[in-house]
């Protein structure tokens, strides 16, 4: 707020976060932003520079003033905020509601975990773990509002493979990450660990490694080490719907109706086993998910319970 005063910073969150005080937190992802950004060679450079203008213009008056620049530019240095501008009109990024310098905001989401229950950081310590994961499943929504929730997530894979602005890669693809509105439509609450490709393959090649556990970017980005040169290679394994299957396994066979159980397990494991240097892993990946999403949607779209 007091870079704003001095017109350091700019942004249309600025006056009712450091004026009018009329902007409540819900909940703050971090307060030490240290995702880096680049737009390197991003496909559509020219139109992906010509929104973020357009989003940079806070006060919508045609012009891009130096604290607007000055916000703007911090921003892009954040990951999460470059694939939100990019998909600021899918439907399941959280809407962008405003920034002012490197903070910005974005709507609430009422469940902010894949699973029903949150509880205090104070008694999750004192929970195994396995026994936290058999309370997860139970808190869930009804089945039908899990299949739609989970549809939510395969557009969303959708939505960042090898869009017009490049393909991104999922790196933490927990269920923590995952959130869901009233209406049970899929909301990616972090967007923090999900990097362009061209990002990540300058990140880790060339890293000194001794085993392909070396090889990894973030929890779940991982690529292999090469014994002869001793450094990890730049192609990632595995594409973003296998991890996202993986995620789904439990969540979706837990209660599935019997019907298609069969099936969705074949179709859920064909899934996982996805990997991105498979021959023809593009047509393969459009296929397995198309087939998913199908599966899913016939079962759910005559039910009240979606």
């Amino acid at each position: 707020c007091d870079k704003y005063k001095t017109g350091v910073i700019d942004g249309p969150a600025c006056n009712s976060l450091c004026v009018t005080e009329t902007l409540y937190f819900g909940k703050c992802l971090s307060t030490k932003p240290n995702n880096q950004a680049k737009l390197g060679d991003q496909g559509n450079l020219s139109e992906l520079v010509n929104l973020i203008l357009t989003v940079a213009d806070g006060d919508k008056d045609g012009q891009v003033s130096l604290g607007e620049a000055k916000s703007a530019w911090a921003l892009l240095q954040l990951n999460e905020f470059l694939l939100m501008v990019i998909l600021q009109d899918k439907e399941h990024t959280p809407k962008l509601m405003g920034f002012c310098g490197d903070l910005y905001v974005m709507e609430s989401v009422e469940y902010t975990s894949l699973y029903g229950i949150s509880l205090p950081w104070v008694i999750e310590l004192f929970i195994p773990s396995g026994f936290r994961s058999s309370m997860d499943q139970l808190f869930t929504p009804s089945w039908p509002r899990k299949a739609k929730i989970a549809i939510g997530l395969l557009e969303f894979v959708e939505d960042v493979f090898h869009g017009p602005y490049g393909n991104f890669l999922m790196c933490d693809t927990s269920a923590k990450n995952l959130g869901y509105n009233d209406k049970y439509d899929l909301k990616m609450v972090d967007m923090r660990k999900i990097v362009p490709e061209t990002n990540l393959k300058e990140l880790i090649k060339d890293r000194h490694c001794e085993s392909d556990l070396d090889c990894v970017y973030g929890t779940d980005c991982r690529t292999s080490c090469d014994q002869s040169t001793m450094k990890c290679t730049s192609e990632v394994i595995q594409p973003n719907l296998a991890k996202a299957c993986q995620l789904l396994k439990d969540y979706l066979l837990r209660g599935a109706p019997v019907e298609i159980r069969e099936e969705l397990e074949k179709q859920l494991y064909s899934c996982i086993a996805l990997k991105v240097t498979a021959n023809q892993m593009e047509m393969e990946h459009s296929l397995i998910l198309n087939n998913l999403k199908t599966l899913l949607w016939k079962k759910i779209s005559y039910t009240n319970d979606s």
